[in-house]
């Protein structure tokens, strides 16, 4: 983390992705298609796609926008196929990087991903090289100064598989993914609301970087977050 706290580091993940909000409804678009294609158009059955009309609504997406696309993905109007596609490589340092991405073209896509790595001196590797150092979850931070036991009594009840308090105070709550939205709604009914709540992949340790490679290891993620085909990325660096 460079000497930054994970506080810090939390705040300028969210101001990056402030800074690409004109991407957001691109993705969040594509989310909805790949979700309700694979699960079907019911929110009240699908919670992924009911995650990602949360996102939507959260960009200001209009809901006759949101339907139209689940319309095109459950084949009720004509529009793009998009298929999900990971990609898992290495950064500066030996960090690992994944790269979730949504492509109408996948010979372009992964064109575009393995020169965002080499040219910032990182490696496009192989299916499965990095994944196992990540774990799929839930994962919810509160802020420094959330009171550590309410959220712990009341997520471990939820069901949540642990919580974890960093030395500055940030308080993460770790689920399965399917549990994430249970005890996410119960934290929130006990006015607990998290700073960041998200089903992502969380890397099981983390490595820390001198300041040169941290600069370089941002490159290769800022190029790769670049990329249209590009939904999320996920490391293992502390930047």
């Amino acid at each position: 983390m460079a000497g930054h706290s994970k506080w810090a580091n939390i705040q300028h993940r969210k101001g990056r992705q402030d800074e690409k909000r004109g991407k957001v409804w691109t993705r969040v678009i594509r989310e909805i298609m790949v979700s309700a294609r694979a699960g079907g158009p019911d929110l009240g059955t699908n919670p992924r796609l009911r995650l990602a009309v949360e996102k939507a609504k959260a960009a200001n997406m209009p809901a006759d926008t949101i339907k139209r696309n689940i319309d095109k993905a459950t084949g009720q109007l004509e529009g793009m196929s998009y298929e999900e596609i990971r990609y898992e490589g290495y950064g500066i340092a030996g960090a690992a990087i994944i790269v979730d991405t949504m492509t109408d073209n996948k010979v372009r896509t992964v064109a575009e991903v393995r020169h965002a790595f080499s040219k910032h001196g990182g490696n496009l590797g192989t299916e499965g090289s990095v994944s196992f150092q990540f774990k799929h979850c839930g994962l919810m931070l509160f802020a420094p100064g959330t009171s550590e036991d309410r959220v712990m009594e009341c997520a471990l009840e939820a069901g949540a598989d642990d919580v974890i308090v960093s030395p500055d105070g940030v308080v993460e709550v770790l689920t399965s993914p399917q549990d994430f939205e249970s005890v996410r709604n119960a934290l929130q009914a006990a006015g607990l609301t998290p700073e960041l709540a998200e089903v992502t992949f969380r890397a099981d340790n983390a490595i820390e970087l001198n300041e040169d490679d941290a600069i370089k290891m941002q490159k290769i993620l800022d190029a790769l977050e670049e990329l249209d085909d590009v939904q999320e990325v996920y490391h293992n660096a502390l930047l």
